[in-house]
């Protein structure tokens, strides 16, 4: 008699070593080795809005107190939607696209998923594209946003070393100056200036468009083949990001006056647990640090073997990227609490967010320190690191979903399709690299992933929990874990997600204000076209409805409707081995009336998962009884 052989899935493929590939469709790819899906998801979860919003965010919302609504929005709203999509990749191994045939019906909601990304992805790419300029900059003896008396500067300009020799003898008012790093930033990168407004683009800065070349390249080599090669570039920019962090956190604390900073940064405002504003900024930060709704985390999971432990990695990910926000503040508050003493200023007026913060506020700092060049390079090159493992993350959401529809057409050809979509996405962001590019930027930031993003997910969380059927998903992981999901998350899936994300768009509808740059108000035809991009990805899924529905026979309620919120027959997973129960036999082509025998002969017996799916059989067919009776 022969030995039967171990089968690899008695232990955890995320706990294997070597190429984890054997249980993935071949022409697909797959994820090759045990770090490379966890990485990538921290990669795309720690961002640019860890360092430059989280921080402002907490000071501006109770300080130390912030914490406590943060937390409980991230154990509401955060790990429950995380987990869920994670789940839909891994079950189905398809992209925000083809996944829906969980329910074809809400088709729509991929596409508009898409859509989102898309226009993310091109004003993303022109951030990467500053921080490179920065990045290029750094690499003087001298940083040029350190001293007035360049050709960019007005009479207003006022650097910091006047400032304290003013201190010293004569007081200065610099209420009605600029700090060089600001005109730096306004004159000299934007050269802001030569525009009058949105409607007037000006000429296009041919620095910037090099330097937003360049990122669409980096971009482009690093996913040319997928997440087989992503997947190694993640090793690098997920991890030494924390490096950089970390020593800029200990020259931070070194500094004198860091205490002030972080002191204002952290004190507790209890009060501020009273306004539902608090709680509202705590969900949003939650909801926009993990990326949930963007298809990155769906795609990425989809390169997953079909028992992979995502229950782990969605703690891991969700309380590191929180761990992250915390320190990166700690980072930041430090420095700022020196620069305010250095200016003899309060730090509410140093303190900025977004853009204000990474290339004026901290730059400004830089000058401040010893090796300003240095330190000024290690934080630029922080902030190219954590922005392009999350760029490589829209970008695979926007190739594997188109690729998941097309397999026959586009897999062979996937380099020359990503070639074509990173071409396309640079051309169309060419209008942010002209001198009111900073106008267009702003738009887009601000509409595109707003309440369309939010309708995307709280119909994806209904769709799943309520038509597709709680009961069902539950057995799906199951079929994958080897365990159902706990009471907390099917409360959190079923009512209070939902509920919490329904609260967050009626509050961004009801406290909507329209979008400024400063002191420059947008004209209302700007207005109308920001609220056109979100209504649009909204429109996607009652279109997607219309189409699925005509393309079923027989009446529009009983049978077009009805067939068309059903899961498609090819629905499940995507080898043939691991379809049990409802899902046997229902691939195309599919010749095994029972998979559990193609383990069976393939490995001399039972495994952990095929108890597993046996029980999740044994379970629906005693259901199945019970409604018959």
């Amino acid at each position: 008699l022969t030995q039967p052989v171990t089968p690899d899935l008695l232990v955890s493929p995320s706990s294997q070593d070597g190429d984890l590939g054997s249980e993935c469709p071949e022409d697909r790819g797959n994820w090759t080795g045990r770090l490379d899906f966890l990485l990538s998801c921290i990669g795309y979860c720690v961002g640019l809005g860890n360092v430059w919003r989280f921080p402002y965010r907490a000071y501006t919302n109770g300080g130390g107190a912030f914490l406590v609504p943060y937390f409980i929005m991230l154990a509401i709203c955060g790990i429950p939607i995380f987990f869920m999509e994670l789940s839909l990749g891994q079950f189905s191994s398809l992209g925000p696209l083809a996944v829906w045939k969980i329910s074809p019906l809400f088709k729509g909601v991929g596409m508009g998923t898409i859509l989102i990304v898309s226009l993310v992805a091109i004003y993303y790419n022109m951030i990467i594209a500053y921080v490179l300029f920065y990045l290029f900059a750094s690499l003087t003896s001298d940083l040029p946003w350190q001293h007035c008396g360049n050709w960019w500067n007005t009479d207003l300009c006022l650097d910091h070393h006047v400032i304290k020799a003013g201190n010293n003898t004569l007081p200065v008012n610099i209420s009605n100056t600029v700090s060089p790093s600001e005109e730096y930033w306004s004159r000299y990168v934007l050269h802001i200036q030569g525009s009058s407004g949105i409607g007037d683009p000006g000429r296009i800065r041919w620095n910037l468009c090099l330097c937003l070349l360049l990122s669409w390249t980096i971009v482009y080599l690093c996913i040319l083949k997928g997440v087989k090669s992503s997947g190694k570039v993640v090793y690098f920019t997920a991890t030494f990001p924390y490096l950089i962090l970390v020593m800029l956190l200990i020259r931070g604390v070194t500094l004198e006056g860091a205490w002030k900073g972080i002191q204002f940064y952290l004190t507790p405002q209890f009060d501020h647990l009273l306004s539902s504003k608090v709680w509202i900024e705590a969900a949003l930060q939650i909801f926009y640090s993990l990326g949930v709704g963007f298809g990155g985390l769906l795609t990425f999971a989809s390169y997953n073997t079909f028992h992979q432990n995502i229950y782990r990695d969605t703690f891991i990910v969700t309380l590191g990227n929180a761990i992250t926000s915390i320190l990166a503040g700690f980072a930041i508050f430090s420095v700022l609490g020196y620069m305010s003493q250095e200016l003899g200023v309060p730090v509410n007026q140093v303190a900025k967010a977004g853009p204000g913060l990474a290339f004026v506020v901290y730059p400004q700092a830089m000058t401040m320190l010893p090796l300003s060049p240095f330190w000024s390079f290690l934080f630029f090159f922080m902030l190219l690191t954590l922005g392009l493992d999350s760029q490589f993350a829209f970008m695979e959401t926007i190739v594997t979903a188109v690729t998941d529809e097309f397999p026959y057409y586009l897999r062979p050809k996937k380099a020359s399709f990503s070639a074509a979509i990173c071409i396309a996405l640079f051309l169309m962001g060419l209008i942010l690299t002209t001198e009111g590019g900073m106008y267009w930027l702003v738009l887009l930031d601000d509409y595109s992933a707003g309440f369309g993003l939010m309708v995307v997910v709280i119909t994806t969380c209904l769709v799943v929990t309520r038509v597709y059927g709680m009961k069902r998903f539950c057995r799906d992981i199951q079929m994958m874990l080897g365990f159902k999901p706990g009471p907390y998350f099917r409360a959190c899936w079923m009512v209070l997600s939902p509920a919490t994300m329904m609260a967050l768009l009626v509050y961004n509808i009801v406290k909507y204000q329209p979008s400024e740059y400063g002191n420059y108000r947008f004209p209302t035809w700007a207005e109308v076209l920001g609220i056109l991009m979100g209504v649009l990805s909204c429109l996607m899924i009652p279109m997607g409805m219309v189409v699925a529905v005509l393309q079923e026979e027989g009446t529009l309620w009983e049978v077009g409707v009805q067939q068309a919120s059903r899961p498609a027959m090819d629905w499940g997973p995507s080898l043939e081995e691991n379809r049990t129960g409802v899902y046997v036999a229902s691939l195309a082509g599919s010749q095994s009336p029972k998979p559990l025998m193609v383990h069976m002969r393939k490995y001399g017996g039972i495994t952990s998962y095929e108890n597993t799916a046996i029980e999740v059989d044994r379970e629906m067919e005693e259901e199945d009884e019970e409604e018959s009776m």
